[in-house]
């Protein structure tokens, strides 16, 4: 969902049941979050691209409720002949990874957010990625006196934009053609 010629796209994990009986990412509380931190740095869902790794929702229903749960491996690598064609048409610059998960999909399989965060990575998909807490991690951790990482996650969406840009600019500058000389 977004702007498919946007420089940035933001990766979450997958759908939960709002997003799942929507058919649209981040539109549960966590997604009024993230809209909230986009908002933040002058932004909303129509400059970046927004996007999951697994494309359905991953749930157990052992106790005939459906309980979100973390994808499983085999789940995650079925998804990636959805996501890998998504993200080769969109071509980001930078990919903003929300929650560790999505970035152990996109940047390496043993990323430990809570050190990792907010560091650029190479990446097979962009330029380059980044990532940054989940908004549902920072709805479980805030507290009257708490953000729960809320203003680490407006500053790395921040500079995955600022990023985002500067290599776009980069990019439409390497392939403009050299000035004409005019010669009396």
């Amino acid at each position: 969902e977004g702007n498919p010629t946007s420089p940035l796209v933001l990766v979450g994990e997958g759908p939960g049941d709002t997003e799942d009986a929507t058919g649209r990412p981040f539109v549960g509380r966590a997604g009024q979050l993230l809209d909230k931190a986009l908002l933040e740095n002058g932004l909303t869902r129509e400059h970046v691209y927004i996007c999951n790794t697994v494309k359905c929702r991953a749930a157990d229903w052992s106790t005939g409720k459906p309980h979100n749960r973390a994808p499983m491996p085999v789940e995650v690598a079925a998804c990636r002949r959805w996501l890998v064609p998504q993200l080769a048409e969109i071509a980001p610059k930078v990919i903003l990874c929300i929650g560790a998960p999505s970035a152990k999909n996109l940047i390496k399989k043993d990323f430990k957010i809570t050190v990792e965060r907010g560091k650029y990575f190479p990446c097979e998909f962009a330029k380059t990625a980044i990532a940054s807490l989940h908004p549902a991690y920072i709805l479980r951790n805030q507290s009257a006196s708490n953000d729960g990482g809320f203003s680490l996650l407006v500053a790395d969406i921040a500079k995955a934009w600022e990023a985002a840009n500067r290599l776009a600019e980069k990019a439409v500058a390497a392939s403009a053609p050299p000035p004409t000389r005019l010669f009396e």
